[in-house]
C-alpha cells in the first residue's frame, strides 16, 4: 500500500520550530522530522510522548551491581578466600567497602552497554541497514517535516510554504 507524504524542508532550525507548531496547531499529522543535529524541544513541539529509556538504565543497573555482587561473593570468599595484609576473607560484609569501586563500575557497565543494545533495537538500526534518510541534506545543513497528506495536498502545500519552507515536494511513500 502506498501513500502520499510531503517533504517540507527548511533551513534555519528556528523556523522549522515554528513551523512544527504551527502544523500541529492546524491539526495536521507530522510523521517525522529530519534534523542533522539534535533540536532542543523539537519532541515536545511534536507531541511525542516521554521516553521510558532511563527505567531502563535503571534496570539495567540494577543487573549489573546483582551481578558484581554475586561474582565478588563467589571469587574472592567462596571459591577463592585470601588473606590480603592479614585482613582474612570470613564474610562479604567485612570486606564489601573494599567491593564498592567494583560495584560501581560493573553498574555502569551494564547500564552503559546493555542501553546501547536497547537503544539500537528500538531505533531498529541493525548492522548492514540501509539508511531511510529521504534527502541528504539533512545531514549538512537542511531540516525536512515529512507530513502525511489525507485528501488536502494542495492545502498542505500552500499551508507549508507560509510555514518558511523553501522547498516543498509531494512523494508517493510506500
Amino acid at each position: 500500500m502506498s501513500n502520499k507524504v510531503i517533504y517540507a524542508i527548511y533551513n534555519d532550525d528556528d523556523i522549522l520550530m515554528d513551523a512544527v507548531k504551527k502544523t500541529r496547531a492546524a491539526h495536521h499529522h507530522i510523521e517525522e522530522v529530519f534534523s542533522p543535529f539534535p533540536v532542543h524541544g523539537l519532541d515536545k513541539a511534536m507531541g511525542l510522548a516521554p521516553t521510558r529509556l532511563a527505567i531502563c538504565a535503571f534496570l539495567y543497573g540494577c543487573v549489573g551491581i546483582s551481578v558484581a555482587t554475586a561474582m565478588m561473593n563467589f571469587i574472592m570468599i567462596q571459591d577463592w578466600p585470601q588473606d590480603i595484609g592479614g585482613k582474612p576473607s570470613f564474610s562479604y560484609i567485612e570486606n564489601m567497602p573494599a567491593f564498592v569501586p567494583i560495584m560501581f563500575e560493573m553498574t555502569v557497565f551494564f547500564a552503559a552497554h546493555l542501553m546501547v543494545v536497547t537503544f539500537y533495537m528500538r531505533s531498529k538500526l541493525w548492522p548492514f541497514k540501509e539508511a531511510e534518510n529521504p534527502d541528504v541534506r539533512t545531514t549538512d545543513d537542511h531540516f525536512l517535516m515529512e507530513v502525511s497528506v489525507n485528501n488536502n495536498e494542495e492545502e498542505l502545500v500552500s499551508f507549508l510554504n507560509t510555514t518558511g519552507a523553501v522547498e516543498v515536494k509531494v512523494i508517493e511513500k510506500h
